[in-house]
């Protein structure tokens, strides 16, 4: 079941500066992304700046602590108190919180001598693990068994989009994670399926893991503790699909825009509703709080973002409310 929440955290993390990219879905720039995109002088403006912009997104949709409706009645027996959300999910709703929010990335994770100890036992690489359900489940919650953490996070990549569509993605090790044969001309294009339902059959083992975790997490006693679903973000798996690594091409993405506008413009659309298809998937299988990374936004410039990514994003964040 979806989780009763009522809104789903939409951070997007990109070294363009994290306050660039947030989702309020309006149709202008608001007030907050004006102030965001000038360069906060300080970690703690930035921090501010990204603040002031969660609560507009809060305030726009009229979220509060109280997901009753019921109307007050001075006859009606008194309410049962709600439990408190958890700490992840009350942060990621713009309220007052009493500690930052702490859980373990994937990248992280890998430190852990019980992953490495489990990867052999398995005898498999990380990018096949993630083709095994009980494999993900397995690495997401060995943190959670060692640290006192506030969420757990899939265990999965953000690549996994381009190998749904089709797409060669490997991991030689030492250099990252890569598309060995990118795009590059829209012709290039025909060669993969970007169709959502194709897409969403090739993912089915994420959801799959989903459903997984969340039965493991509830068996284990991490049953109130949240899990944080991801994607990359449009303009990412853009950069990634015609680049085929974050080094070699560092203008690969944009390059690509500017020279086929019209047909970077639609795979940026095919690419958004894949995306849109497979967070909700992921919500529906049990993901409580949702995750965006822009995480090559340092590789476009405000004013390409603007004019190519940022409609993409804002209907991502519409679209999952």
């Amino acid at each position: 079941m979806p989780p009763p929440y009522p809104l789903l955290l939409l951070l997007l993390l990109t070294t363009l500066d994290v306050t660039n990219a947030f989702l309020p879905p309006l149709p202008r720039r608001n007030n907050a992304i004006n102030r965001a995109l000038g360069a906060a002088a300080s970690p703690e403006e930035d921090l501010e700046l990204t603040r002031q912009i969660i609560m507009e997104h809060v305030t726009k949709y009229e979220i509060d602590d109280d997901d009753d409706d019921d109307d007050d009645d001075d006859d009606a027996a008194p309410k049962t108190p709600k439990k408190q959300k958890p700490l992840m999910v009350r942060a990621a709703l713009g309220q007052n919180v009493e500690k930052t929010p702490v859980w373990l990335f994937r990248q992280a994770g890998r430190h852990l001598p019980e992953y490495r100890e489990y990867k052999d036992t398995v005898g498999r690489n990380f990018l096949e693990m993630l083709q095994h359900p009980e494999d993900v489940a397995e690495c997401t919650l060995q943190p959670l068994r060692r640290y006192p953490l506030d969420a757990a996070i899939l265990f999965s990549d953000i690549l996994v989009i381009p190998q749904a569509v089709g797409m060669s993605v490997t991991m030689p090790g030492g250099v990252g994670i890569q598309v060995p044969h990118p795009v590059t001309t829209p012709e290039d294009l025909t060669n993969y399926d970007l169709s959502t339902d194709k897409a969403m059959a090739n993912l089915s083992h994420v959801l799959e893991s989903v459903s997984l975790i969340k039965s493991k997490m509830g068996e284990e006693g991490f049953g109130a503790t949240p899990l944080i679903g991801f994607s990359a973000a449009p303009f990412t798996l853009l950069f990634y699909m015609v680049g085929g690594s974050s080094k070699k091409n560092p203008t690969a993405g944009v390059d690509f825009l500017k020279k086929y506008p019209d047909e970077g413009k639609k795979l940026l659309k095919d690419l958004t509703d894949i995306v849109l298809e497979y967070l909700v998937a992921q919500v529906e299988r049990g993901a409580d709080i949702i995750q965006v990374f822009e995480a090559m936004g340092m590789m476009i410039a405000e004013e390409d973002f603007l004019e190519y990514e940022l409609g993409c994003l804002e209907y991502l964040g519409t679209e999952l409310r």
